[in-house]
């Protein structure tokens, strides 16, 4: 009887130790995923910073296209106002695009694609959008990572049990 006592102890003692290595890998998955999406969104913000000053360098030679600025002008007030991964997603694809819009009017116009101050911009917006991708790609990677562990055996009970739901992707359709 002593005997299947101490079996029932270990195999106790051995599960509350795995439940809490077990818990301490998907909070530390949960962290790193956070903590990749504040980078992502400090880069989201760098190219929200930049499209003011192309629509003012744009908009001094093509006042006519109002709508195209004023389309650049609510897609940045949605994304500005979006939160998390899946709000921001669709909204920092739509702003992605009318910045798109924004350059291919500022193409049209020789004169403004030779000023240096256009140039500038256009490079610092591809950077920027360079680094918005490497940032989204280890976001996706660190989300997937906590996916993973939230919903697969044997940590998923774990999961389930904290009440645990995945991380959404950052996937912008129709980003420059």
């Amino acid at each position: 009887m002593a005997t299947l006592g101490l079996i029932v102890l270990a195999l106790a003692v051995l599960v509350i130790v795995w439940a809490v290595f077990a818990y301490n890998r998907i909070i530390t998955a949960r962290n790193r995923a956070d903590s990749s999406w504040s980078q992502v969104d400090v880069e989201l913000r760098r190219r929200r910073d930049l499209v003011p000053r192309l629509v003012e360098t744009v908009g001094g030679y093509a006042t006519h296209e109002r709508e195209t600025f004023d389309r650049v002008a609510s897609a940045r007030s949605a994304a500005e106002g979006a939160a998390g991964p899946a709000e921001a997603s669709p909204a920092e694809g739509s702003l992605g695009a009318a910045v798109g819009r924004l350059l291919a009017v500022g193409e049209a116009y020789p004169e403004l694609r030779a000023q240096e101050r256009f140039s500038q911009l256009v490079r610092e917006l591809h950077d920027t959008e360079g680094r918005i991708a490497i940032a989204r790609q280890i976001y996706n990677d660190t989300a997937l990572t906590y996916n993973n562990q939230i919903q697969t055996a044997p940590t998923s009970f774990l999961g389930w049990a904290l009440r645990l739901r995945p991380m959404a992707y950052f996937e912008p359709e129709g980003a420059t």
